[in-house]
C-alpha cells in the first residue's frame, strides 16, 4: 500500500505562538504514524511562488494522512495554527 504525505508550505506570523501549535500537533501526528521527511531547512525557489517554511510528513497510508488532518485532535492544533501562521497543504498518495 502506498504511503501518504502532507506537503505543507508555511508562513509563520508569530513564532512564539507557533511553538504552541507544534506542541499541540505532537500527539495527533504520533497517533497517526507521521514521520517528518522535511522540516524547514535551506531551500531555493527555482520556479514559481513560495512560502518561508516547507514541511513534508510521511504517513503509513493516504487514508492515515487524511484521517490525521481531519481528526479532532489535529483540528484543535490547527485552531492554534490559524492564530499564528498561514499555509498551503496538499495530501498526496505516494508512488507504489
Amino acid at each position: 500500500m502506498p504511503k501518504g504525505y502532507w506537503m505543507v508550505h508555511v508562513t509563520v506570523k508569530d513564532p512564539e505562538r507557533y511553538k504552541d501549535y507544534v506542541a499541540a500537533n505532537k500527539a495527533p501526528l504520533e497517533k497517526y504514524g507521521a514521520k517528518f521527511i522535511v522540516r524547514g531547512g535551506n531551500y531555493e525557489v527555482v520556479k514559481g511562488a513560495s512560502r518561508e517554511r516547507h514541511v513534508v510528513l510521511e504517513f503509513p497510508s493516504f487514508a492515515a494522512a487524511k484521517e490525521c488532518f481531519f481528526s479532532p485532535e489535529y483540528q484543535a492544533a490547527l485552531a492554534i495554527f490559524k492564530t499564528c501562521a498561514e499555509s498551503d497543504v496538499v495530501i498526496v498518495e505516494g508512488a507504489p
